[in-house]
């Protein structure tokens, strides 16, 4: 069974989708309504901008989804997924790709996503740290017993956690974690602190949106980051999607049930590579592949 997987924030790079766009007229079309849409061009900033222009926050976020969506797209009869899922804002992209957001709408969520998030993080210093090395229950413990906030927030192999919370908690936590045993506890060069508690104003904001929004029956189950296992109703898909912003990205869990569900080969639609490195560490069997351009779309 194919299982179609579509990577967060972080996978961008400096020219991502010029290659698309010169190679496929629908890719043009899906581009040029962006801009539209986003009232700025975001592909001059994909195409031509430095590494720091794609940072900024109302740039990171659509940019991924565009060039995972519109690859998506231009793959044309040769995308046959039989599940899906994506890993954080990646799970918006899967979401246009098994049909139950229509593009525009989907730019439209992943957009104010990304300006609800930014202005969460404005306000309290927080950050995520990467832990590597230790196990889940460990790291869990570590959180649960350190002063302020400070949680798991990516499941995304095993042996490999990121945290997320306050600044002061998060510096605590790896001190202890690096006294567990931890063979790296990394602060990350993040703008603040996703999928914990402090997103909670960024999760309202977006719960709005998201109920104005319609939803579709989807053409195959999404595996989504708050609940890991096979989800094809609409309702529970707004819900579980709502809740995502504060809680953690099960990742390791959706994929190891979609291994049990029947997926034979993770196909990574996006910017990057970094999801099927991880879904080797979850199962080294599992067969990865990127998904290419069809030039002919």
């Amino acid at each position: 069974m194919n299982a179609y997987i579509f990577p967060g924030q972080g996978a961008q790079f400096t020219g991502m989708g010029l290659d698309l766009y010169e190679n496929s007229s629908l890719a043009q079309e899906l581009f040029e309504r962006a801009n539209e849409i986003l009232g700025f061009s975001i592909t001059d900033t994909m195409f031509e901008g430095s590494a720091d222009d794609l940072k900024q926050t109302k740039v990171t976020q659509p940019a991924i989804f565009l060039h995972s969506v519109i690859l998506a797209k231009t793959l044309g009869d040769s995308f046959k997924p039989d599940m899906v899922a994506g890993h954080s804002l990646g799970e918006f992209s899967a979401l246009v790709a098994n049909g139950t957001l229509n593009f525009e709408d989907g730019l439209r969520l992943v957009s104010q996503r990304a300006m609800a998030m930014q202005k969460a993080c404005e306000l309290k210093p927080s950050t995520m740290a990467a832990v590597l090395g230790l196990d889940d229950d460990i790291v869990e413990k570590v959180c649960a017993t350190t002063d302020g906030i400070v949680v798991a927030a990516n499941y995304n192999c095993p042996g490999q956690l990121v945290i997320s919370g306050e600044v002061d908690a998060i510096n605590k936590a790896c001190e202890t974690l690096k006294e567990e045993g931890a063979r790296r506890a990394l602060v990350l060069p993040v703008g603040g602190a996703f999928h914990s508690p402090l997103m909670e104003p960024a999760r309202e904001e977006l719960a709005a949106a998201i109920e104005n929004t319609t939803f579709n029956k989807p053409i195959c189950p999404i595996y989504q980051n708050v609940s890991t296992t096979a989800v094809t109703d609409e309702n529970t898909i707004k819900a579980n999607l709502i809740s995502q912003l504060t809680a953690p990205v099960k990742w390791t869990q959706s994929v190891q049930h979609m291994i049990a569900d029947g997926a034979t080969l993770f196909t990574e639609v996006g910017p990057g590579n970094v999801l099927q490195g991880l879904v080797k560490k979850i199962n080294r069997d599992a067969q990865t592949a990127s998904a290419t351009l069809e030039t002919n779309a």
